[in-house]
């Protein structure tokens, strides 16, 4: 499509999202609040499509996001706080700003350096008075917020020297979770297994690993595996139950090879 197209079809979806607030009973009904949970749902699903590197499913699930997009701001123009212009306008002006040296006079040849620029103006954005880490949303799952928050650090400054160095601290949480582990003391062990995941995190970030990636990857990959073990063992006229360790282990190995292949 070309610009032109583009924009028609735009504005087609937002005569649709008109229509459908009044006159069909179930999109009347929907509010902000009723909207989020599905929105969540939606962009795991654009994630999963992603991770199946399904273009066109992509391609779709990018369109239930957008669906989403335009149906707030049709809740948010009902009760007169913004319209999709709002929307557009508000991040237009955001990337223009946080992009100085596109826009502006300011020089940044590499990406480490777009990033900490990023960081500074998104400080100025908020007047000094928020925390540099209170841009991460506290409803982020656990790993994805650890890698966010360490990126935010080091954009201000706050990183190793040398990543290398990063081991002897992941070695130093690894010790101090052994020793809780060996009092067996349930709580403290919970928190010694936090530092050093965290540190595991930063490994990932200093090596250039998205460590949500590589944990999804090791999932696929263990499931793929486990399939493999299941369906094996249907076919020989067993359960697992039945098997010992070993049995399942050589099965394993097999699946091992046979990805491999």
């Amino acid at each position: 499509m070309d610009r032109k197209q583009v924009l028609e079809s735009f504005g087609e979806l937002l005569d649709i999202m008109d229509t459908l607030r009044e006159q069909c009973p179930w999109d009347s009904e929907q509010t902000l609040e009723s909207l989020r949970t599905l929105t969540i749902e939606e962009t795991y699903e654009l994630s999963e499509a992603i991770l199946k590197g399904n273009l066109q499913e992509v391609s779709k699930e990018l369109g239930d996001l957008l669906l989403h997009i335009v149906f707030y701001a049709k809740i948010g123009r009902e009760k007169g706080a913004f319209d999709i212009g709002d929307v557009i306008n508000q991040l237009s002006e955001k990337l223009k700003f946080r992009h100085p040296h596109i826009f502006g006079d300011i020089r940044a040849d590499t990406s480490d350096t777009v990033i900490k620029n990023w960081e500074h103006l998104k400080a100025k954005e908020k007047n000094g008075n928020k925390s540099v880490l209170s841009g991460v949303p506290a409803g982020l799952p656990a790993l994805i917020k650890a890698f966010r928050i360490q990126d935010k650090a080091r954009a201000m400054g706050f990183d190793w020297e040398k990543r290398e160095q990063v081991w002897d601290k992941v070695q130093e949480e690894l010790e101090e979770f052994r020793v809780e582990w060996e009092k067996e003391d349930a709580d403290k062990m919970e928190a010694e297994f936090g530092d050093l995941l965290f540190a595991l995190v930063n490994a990932a970030r200093l090596y250039g690993i998205n460590p949500e990636d590589a944990l999804e990857r090791t999932n696929r990959t263990f499931i793929a595996r486990f399939g493999y073990l299941e369906e094996k063992t249907i076919k020989k006229g067993r359960s697992l139950e039945e098997m010992t360790l070993s049995q399942m282990n050589e099965i394993w190995e097999e699946a091992k090879i046979k990805a491999k292949d």
